[in-house]
């Protein structure tokens, strides 16, 4: 599966009423390592079939990013049941993503 673009909009139904972990990749268009975090991020999500993968452009999505405490990019947070569970910072392999979320 894709992974899914989030905005201030579908933030409540994509990410806080889903079904299992979420992975929630905030990023910006300008950002180096959140570039670089692209292929692994995609490539994750066409792979995982229990952790439901998103991307929020910070740029675009100001409110969220501050209601999240988000002050560096890339910055992943993992959500279960409708709360935070999990974070981190900068550039990761895929596999650290994968424990992230299974915590």
């Amino acid at each position: 599966m894709a992974e899914v673009i989030i905005t201030q909009e579908n933030f409540q139904k994509e990410v806080l009423e889903a079904q299992g972990p979420v992975l929630v990749d905030f990023w910006a268009t300008w950002c180096g390592p959140c570039q670089a975090m692209l292929p692994v991020v995609e490539e994750l999500a066409n792979e995982q079939t229990e952790i439901k993968v998103c991307k929020l452009n910070t740029d675009e999505n100001k409110e969220l990013t501050k209601k999240y405490h988000v002050m560096s990019i890339p910055t992943f947070i993992v959500f279960k049941n409708g709360e935070e569970a999990a974070r981190t910072l900068g550039v990761q392999p895929k596999e650290a993503l994968i424990e992230l979320a299974a915590q």
